[in-house]
């Protein structure tokens, strides 16, 4: 057969919002060695772009949406990479993302929520301006500066208690049977990553044990203020006499590299704390400092499938360097190394992937779809699984715990049992943790808290969700199956035309080239094919096939007029 026969031509009519009306989308399989060559300079690389941007604001039937059309061109060469991590942030949403990234906003220091249609107070943050004004926990806000919040969305109510710094807000909330006018000046608010186990007044109880001298600290996530907080936690636990200290990292999902560097660098005097590796930088092996914070007590790390990026970085460096024992299960896998840059031109940042990084054992933590190992395993003897619905009861509990209330001595307990975890604080990770640490603390041996091996149950869990995760869309499929079977009592399906095939049953299209022609027949841009399943894709795209000889007479060769 010769290479004019083996050749396949497809023509296909694209009525794509980001093509001119009319355009025809050209399918052409030809052997691998027809790639269209590198473009001579990187500006030539953008000429389709702009001829396509020209083409649609000139000629295009509506005035078209430039600004929504250059994002959703930023947009699709991010999906190019199939990388979820690698994003571009607007520049109106740039103060949203450094409040989730830095934990730095202005406002007035509350958390809120939505609760039977009202926006309710959580609790006022730390040292917050609604903490001193006296804002507290319970608290409907019903006006902002006078105005009703009634029937406005969550996000909108917390965009108006927002502002600059040093500007005044009036909140008017009810409590009880009373309603206030409370004033608050707003300011920069930096949000706590550290917690304890209960609020003591103000302040966090940090002690889970104090007889034994066992410590907790939760950390939420990891930003530029999450080691000093670290640190002044481990001060307060010192002063109640810490022996042992737990570290919760479950459904934390990173945040700062260098952050999470910093504080494994607190309880290690020696060894390598995470090498990084990327394409466009060299080899990175960071190792721990002499002058560590905490170099002796016995340590825990509580993990989960929520623990990610640079909650993996802390909990596999300590755990590879025999510094702690890692409780409860595989973490998620997000092993990449970002960086925010900020784009010449002002249109916003690019929260772009550069590295890998591996623990010190050398183990790749990045899962992907062919990974058969990943993320940080709990420490043989401490694999401790839990349920949705025990998460959810103990995420109730800590909310509750949370709250900030007038201090009473009498509020804390002293607990020495572990069997206090699990019914007051419906953790059974933790109380697994607390027993094991109690075994390593009194016999200097780590108490095993089950016989499975964590690599094994791992996978195993894995399974389950996976197979979990397709019947749940075989069983949608299931419905739509359904619906369609009524309908079709009602309406045959005899009466519906019978869609043409866009690619020919058989054909394969690998390493052929997607070739897109604007409404004159001249090619814009030519794409290689690099697997099966471009029909899928095409399935539901605004195209339609025409006939064969249009698509002959249509080809016009690259670059003619």
């Amino acid at each position: 057969m010769t290479a004019m026969t083996r050749r396949l031509v497809l023509v296909l009519t694209a009525g794509l919002a980001a093509l001119a009306s009319g355009v025809t989308l050209g399918l052409v399989a030809f052997p691998a060695k027809s790639r269209a060559a590198a473009p001579a300079s990187p500006y030539a690389w953008f000429a389709p772009l702009v001829d396509v941007e020209r083409a649609i604001a000139e000629r295009y039937v509506e005035e078209p949406d430039l600004g929504a059309m250059q994002l959703g061109a930023i947009t699709g060469m991010i999906e190019a990479l199939h990388d979820p991590y690698t994003e571009f942030i607007p520049a109106d949403l740039i103060s949203e993302f450094d409040k989730q990234v830095r934990g730095r906003y202005v406002g007035i220091g509350a958390a809120v929520v939505m609760e039977n249609g009202a926006v309710t107070i959580v609790t006022p943050l730390d040292d917050s301006p609604a903490f001193h004004a006296g804002i507290m926990a319970g608290d409907v806000v019903t006006a902002v500066d006078g105005e009703s919040v009634e029937g406005q969305p969550l996000q909108a109510v917390i965009d108006r208690l927002a502002g600059e710094p040093g500007s005044r807000v009036v909140v008017t909330v009810r409590r009880g049977e009373r309603t206030l006018d409370i004033p608050i000046v707003r300011r920069q608010i930096v949000t706590r990553t550290v917690s304890g186990v209960r609020r003591a007044g103000e302040a966090w109880d940090y002690m889970l044990d104090p007889e034994r001298g066992i410590g907790y600290a939760r950390l939420s996530q990891f930003n530029a203020t999450t080691p000093a907080e670290l640190a002044d936690a481990v001060a307060a636990m010192r002063e109640h006499g810490l022996e042992g200290l737990v570290l919760d990292l479950r459904f934390n999902p990173g945040g700062l590299f260098a952050a999470a560097v910093q504080i494994a660098d607190m309880f290690l005097d020696h060894g390598l704390i995470v090498r990084t590796a990327g394409r466009a930088h060299e080899e990175q092996r960071i190792s721990a400092t002499p002058d560590t914070l905490l170099p002796d007590i016995p340590v825990a790390i509580l993990l989960n499938r929520q623990s990610a990026s640079a909650s993996e970085v802390l909990a596999g460096a300590l755990a590879d360097n025999g510094r702690a024992v890692v409780v409860g299960t595989r973490s998620f896998g997000k092993g990449v190394m970002q960086n925010v840059i900020a784009l010449p031109s002002g249109a916003g940042q690019l929260k772009i992937t550069e590295q890998h990084y591996y623990g010190p054992s050398g183990r790749m933590i990045h899962r992907t779809d062919g990974s058969t190992e990943w993320g940080v395993d709990p420490t043989a003897g401490f694999y401790v699984s839990m349920s949705n619905a025990e998460y959810t009861e103990m995420l109730r509990v800590q909310r509750d715990n949370a709250i900030i209330r007038d201090a009473d001595p009498g509020d804390t307990p002293a607990h020495t049992d572990p069997g206090w975890i699990e019914t007051d604080l419906a953790d059974p990770q933790l109380a697994a943790a607390v027993r094991g640490m109690i075994g390593k603390l009194e016999t200097g041996v780590w108490a095993p808290a089950s016989t499975e091996t964590p690599a094994l149950a791992a996978d195993l869990d894995e399974l389950r969700r996976m197979r979990q995760t397709r019947e749940r869309m075989l069983r949608d499929l299931a419905r739509v199956d359904r619906r369609l079977a009524a309908l079709s009592s009602v309406a045959p399906e005899d009466d519906l035309p019978t869609p043409e095939a866009i690619v020919p049953e058989g054909a394969d299209l690998t390493g052929g080239s997607l070739i897109l022609r604007d409404a004159d027949g001249r090619t814009v841009s030519t794409l290689r094919i690099t697997g099966p399943g471009v029909e899928r894709w095409l399935l539901d795209a605004p195209v339609e096939v025409v006939a064969p000889d249009a698509a002959v007479g249509a080809e016009t060769p690259a670059g003619a007029p």
